[in-house]
């Protein structure tokens, strides 16, 4: 039953857990806070992942450069995009699962010829 009810809703436990990161986030002062909103924007618009990992690490990264008084800018550089790609660089992404889905389908579908 639990695996039927992941397929329509999601994982109750990923739910959970983004739940907490946006809690953390909203938790931050107000110039992380609105930093975490906009590169989350970005990397659901962009990255296509499927795993709440990046923003956890993002929430992390700026939860620490509050406590130790450090400008957003100074954590993330000028260019906020490539700090961005670099958070979900080597994630598990919606693309890469169409991907693998096209091959597989198109190899079982043609035949593999070597």
């Amino acid at each position: 039953m639990s695996k039927i009810l992941d397929r329509l809703v999601g994982s109750l436990d990923e739910k959970r857990e983004y739940k907490k990161i946006e809690a953390r986030a909203r938790a931050l002062p107000s110039e992380y806070s609105t930093a975490y909103s906009e590169i989350k924007k970005y990397i659901f618009n962009t990255s296509g992942i499927v795993t709440m990992d990046p923003l956890k690490v993002l929430v992390d990264i700026l939860e620490e450069a509050a406590a130790n008084n450090k400008r957003v800018l100074e954590v993330t550089g000028p260019d906020v995009a490539a700090f961005a790609d670099e958070l979900v660089r080597g994630e598990h992404s919606y693309h890469e699962e169409q991907r693998n889905k096209l091959n597989a389908t198109i190899t079982k579908r043609l035949g593999r010829k070597e």
